[in-house]
């Protein structure tokens, strides 16, 4: 068997035995169930939710926490994922983003994923859509969904990322995602409108801070001065 077949048969057997999601069930990756909050995630994951990092703090919270994924399945069995990232909605798991190690899955083709995750959740919609994603470099990117399995609550999408060779999984719930996309949007006007105020007030408080340190220099040295 080649190394092609054998990395598709282990990505394959990954999604029926594991499960990669619990069969007819969308709201779910693996243990993980989207709507639960960060304290229960971040204690599947044994991490501290003080890990997870602040996106944005208003109109909600966002929040997202990084994991670097310890083998999901059985000890014996080669593990695909790489890092899974949270993103909670005012504490709230709205979206599961699962990247694949490039290496684990390399020569895998976007065929080869999509018949594994339909064996288990059916056959996938292929029409034309578009995801928006966080990319590594800090900005958004919009991805074309290779391909979806969705029902009214929940979707679960395989994306790729321009700069990446490795796959992306994304599940989410509509409802969720929906209210975080609003808020985020809506996070990023209130900053930029409030974007010249808190350049005044952070100059202010340099100048503040210069003039404390120069009169604390000056009550030091003062009464040293000899001219």
């Amino acid at each position: 068997m080649t190394n092609f077949r054998i990395l598709a048969v282990s990505l394959s057997w990954a999604v029926l035995a594991s499960p990669l999601l619990r069969a007819g069930d969308l709201s779910r990756y693996r243990s993980f169930q989207i709507g639960a909050d960060l304290p229960t995630i971040a204690g599947q994951t044994r991490m501290d939710p003080s890990q997870a990092k602040v996106i944005h703090r208003r109109p909600a919270l966002i929040q997202e926490l990084e994991w670097r994924a310890q083998p999901l399945g059985p000890p014996t069995q080669a593990e695909a994922v790489k890092e899974v990232v949270f993103s909670f909605y005012n504490d709230q798991l709205y979206r599961i983003s699962v990247n694949y190690d490039r290496y684990k899955t390399e020569g895998l083709t976007a065929e080869d994923l999509i018949e594994a995750v339909s064996a288990t959740h059916g056959t996938a919609t292929r029409a034309a859509a578009e995801i928006i994603l966080p990319s590594i470099y800090g900005d958004k990117e919009t991805l074309e969904v290779l391909a979806r399995w969705e029902d009214a609550q929940y979707s679960l999408n395989l994306v790729r990322f321009s700069h990446q060779p490795s796959f992306t999984l994304v599940g989410l719930s509509k409802r969720l995602d929906t209210l975080a996309r609003a808020a985020v949007i809506e996070a990023i006007r209130l900053d930029a409108q409030e974007a010249p105020q808190r350049e005044i007030e952070l100059q202010e408080k340099q100048e503040e801070e210069n003039r404390a340190q120069q009169e604390k220099a000056r009550l030091a040295n003062k009464p040293s001065f000899r001219p």
